[in-house]
């Protein structure tokens, strides 16, 4: 908050801390030996769209599940607030899919992936076990369109909810389970 003089991402940040309740211990796990990390990502869309905030919690075993996001949106006035969540979360769920599984498959004769079943994207059973969007009311401020303006929070709310979990830093996407283990022993 100290870095930022736009006031309305200022709050966009502290309502995104108030409803995930960010200054309050984090969940404990759900699943024996798991480890819990939390992190938030925020941009304003292309330097002058929407703004958004998204906050993850992540549990991570052999694999890394998506527990809880929250998200808080501000696009100026809201002509269909159904619309705009839909959007949020249609978002949501596409970039954490980016961010955890996809990546297209190679070998030697080219492309691996022939069908749907061959490419690693997030599965039904694979979406977060809660998604909240709030989104800020501001019916005096010009609409800004919601486009694509959770993507970059939502992969950098995970990055940073695993290095939260791990202790590690892994740039290089996607995040798998794989590349995270390799960062770690690479410690």
């Amino acid at each position: 908050l100290s870095h930022l003089d736009d006031p309305r991402a200022q709050q966009v940040l502290r309502e995104a801390a108030t409803v995930s309740g960010w200054s309050h211990a984090k969940t404990p796990a759900l699943r024996a030996g798991a480890l819990r990390g939390r992190g938030i990502g925020f941009a304003r869309y292309k330097g002058n769209g929407a703004y958004c905030a998204v906050v993850i919690e992540v549990e991570v075993t052999d694999r890394i599940a998506l527990d809880r996001i929250w998200a808080v949106v501000d696009v100026g006035e809201v002509f269909n607030p159904d619309g705009l969540v839909n959007q949020i979360e249609g978002g949501i769920l596409q970039a954490a899919s980016w961010t955890l599984k996809e990546s297209l498959p190679w070998d030697q004769n080219g492309i691996a992936a022939r069908t749907w079943d061959d490419y690693p994207i997030l599965r039904f059973d694979e979406t977060p076990r809660t998604l909240t969007v709030h989104c800020v009311q501001a019916p005096e401020q010009a609409p800004l369109g919601a486009g694509e303006c959770a993507a970059g929070p939502t992969a950098a709310a995970i990055a940073n909810a695993l290095a939260d979990a791990l202790g590690v830093r892994v740039r290089d996407l996607p995040l798998t389970p794989e590349r995270l283990a390799a960062a770690a022993n690479a410690q």
